[in-house]
């Protein structure tokens, strides 16, 4: 038995940590039936059983069950609803039993006169009802009163034999039948009352009720108690019936154990449905997931694609390095190329250093700009998605996911001059000798990384005509004038390492805005999972099985 509690109180915890709002209700629900009920009585398969006496508002349930007992121990009435506080009506002897918390843990307990206002268990002894058998004057299931109702549905989760009564005017409700056939898919024992039954009524009714109870599946036993205008009822064959199993210690053992097996292959039914909810919720945050993906996937392309085309050398960039170098001396020889160019540099540092700071400046802002337009354009299309696929998810999550993240422009900024730096530390690194760093000095360290980025940035993919001799031809300027310093083969190092980095940076950044939707898909697989859910249901049906 040990073994069989811990399954179930491994069933309870994963129920319990279902997160999910509207399963959460459901998973408490049933965490709630395996406290109540099914834990209690596994514990004690021996216990005194426990009717719960439910039924339609006015069918007179409180007046049935003082007369079964044989005295008033409950509140009877024509006020709708009259049972507001449920009444739990035992033997001296089973008090102590259902005074622990043993048996519905959740409900506090009250002894005294009834009490309309609260919500608790009033518990009344009464030696004049058997040993081994309690009845629970529940509240209306179809009360105007929500708490009413949850009560009752509370009370019935709870109990090892229902007592249904209902009358001629009510039998046929579709409330009545609903809870009918929950206990027919709980497989537990159910008396059916039909209560206040006129001769009109006598000829039809019973047999028509006992039509439906067949079709339905549910072998109720059913007991017909004549109109009556004033208490106590004509109801000997209920109470012989009630007293007769109350006496008999192997029926109460076999309904308890009839009961909750049937209760739990319920309760791991409404567990599976969690889990397929659960699969469904994965499936739709994978779904999600990729969507986002790709639209931060398509960002990184986008930047990797307008540096690397030469977009950013189509403006102002190209005309400030046009001004800068010029591409006349591309076809003379490295070491006259090099003099002469070398003075020309060193003729713009000598009066305004504006010329190369300019074209870094340029080529820093729209670096900036392809950066932030693409993290806004990601951020719109997934804002775009979530709002197609899954609108109450949208309409759920923070309005600033439509757009890039506040501080994007700064962190932009400081991924470029982050850049930038290693852009620097590249060169230096590579101008070991003597020979380059003099070179380098000559040149001026902004002017070689100017050129390295024009390398990096400037490809013929996607120009044509004069563009092609525009960003073509000063990408080869730059690059010769890395190569007068560091040789060719260091120069394509230097670019393809400066290339991946740069790509390497957006990736990165890219990912943290792309983590600001992961709460969405995280919060619909939240909790316990849909394997876990069944794994337990299926341990602890398994347990009580062998039991």
């Amino acid at each position: 038995m040990s073994e069989t509690l811990k399954q179930l109180e491994r069933l309870r915890a994963g129920l319990n940590a279902v997160t999910y709002p509207g399963d959460a209700d459901r998973a408490r629900a049933l965490a709630n039936q395996l406290d109540d009920y099914i834990i209690p009585r596994l514990k004690d398969v021996d216990a005194p059983l426990l009717a719960v006496v439910g039924g339609s508002t006015g069918a007179g349930k409180s007046t049935l069950v003082n007369s079964v007992v044989g005295a008033e121990v409950t509140a009877s009435g024509v006020i709708r609803p009259t049972t507001r506080q449920p009444s739990l009506i035992a033997h001296p002897a089973d008090i102590e039993f259902f005074n622990s918390p043993r048996v519905l843990p959740g409900l506090p307990r009250e002894h005294g006169a009834p009490n309309p206002q609260a919500l608790s268990l009033r518990i009344v002894e009464s030696a004049l009802i058997p040993a081994g058998l309690a009845l629970i004057d529940a509240p209306d299931f179809d009360s105007i009163d929500d708490t009413n109702r949850q009560l009752a549905s509370q009370l019935l989760a709870a109990a090892d034999l229902w007592v249904f009564v209902t009358t001629p005017s009510r039998y046929a409700d579709n409330v009545v039948w609903n809870f009918l056939d929950d206990a027919a898919g709980r497989n537990i024992e159910v008396v059916v009352i039909l209560n206040r039954v006129d001769e009109q009524a006598a000829a039809t009714v019973p047999d028509d009720l006992r039509r439906m109870l067949a079709d339905k599946g549910l072998d109720a036993r059913l007991f017909v108690v004549p109109f009556h205008p004033d208490p106590p009822l004509p109801v000997e064959e209920i109470r012989a019936f009630l007293h007769g199993l109350a006496k008999d210690a192997a029926a109460r053992r076999e309904i308890s154990l009839k009961t909750v097996a049937g209760a739990l292959q319920q309760l791991v039914a409404g567990t599976e449905d969690l889990a397929h909810a659960h699969d469904l919720r994965t499936e739709r945050a994978s779904q999600l997931g990729e969507a986002f993906d790709d639209a931060y996937r398509r960002s990184v392309t986008h930047v990797t694609d307008a540096t690397s085309d030469g977009n950013l050398l189509r403006t102002e960039v190209m005309a400030r390095w046009q001004d800068f170098v010029g591409t006349s001396d591309v076809f003379r020889s490295v070491d006259r190329w090099f003099s002469t160019t070398r003075d020309r540099l060193g003729s713009f540092f000598t009066g305004k250093p504006a010329p190369v700071r300019e074209v870094e400046t340029e080529i820093e802002t729209g670096l900036h700009a392809v950066i932030v337009d693409a993290a806004h354009t990601a951020a719109a299309r997934a804002w775009s998605y979530l709002g197609a696929q899954a609108p109450q998810l949208r309409e759920a999550a923070p309005s600033e996911l439509a757009h890039a993240g506040d501080d994007i422009s700064e962190r932009a900024a400081a991924l470029v001059r982050q850049w930038q730096a290693d852009l620097v530390r590249y060169i230096e690194d590579n101008a070991a000798s003597k020979r380059k760093t003099a070179r380098l000095a000559s040149l001026g360290l902004n002017a070689v990384t100017v050129a390295l980025m024009i390398v990096v940035f400037a490809s013929t993919a996607g120009l044509t005509g004069g563009e092609i001799a525009i960003a073509g031809g000063s990408a080869v300027v730059g690059q010769k004038l890395l190569e007068t310093i560091f040789g060719e083969e260091a120069v394509r190092q230097m670019a393809k390492q400066a290339r991946q980095d740069l790509d390497a940076r957006v990736t990165a950044l890219m990912a943290e805005e792309r983590a600001r939707f992961d709460h969405i898909a995280q919060g619909l697989t939240a909790g316990t999972t849909a394997a876990e859910l069944r794994e337990s249901g299926a341990a602890a049906l398994q347990e009580v099985g062998d039991v």
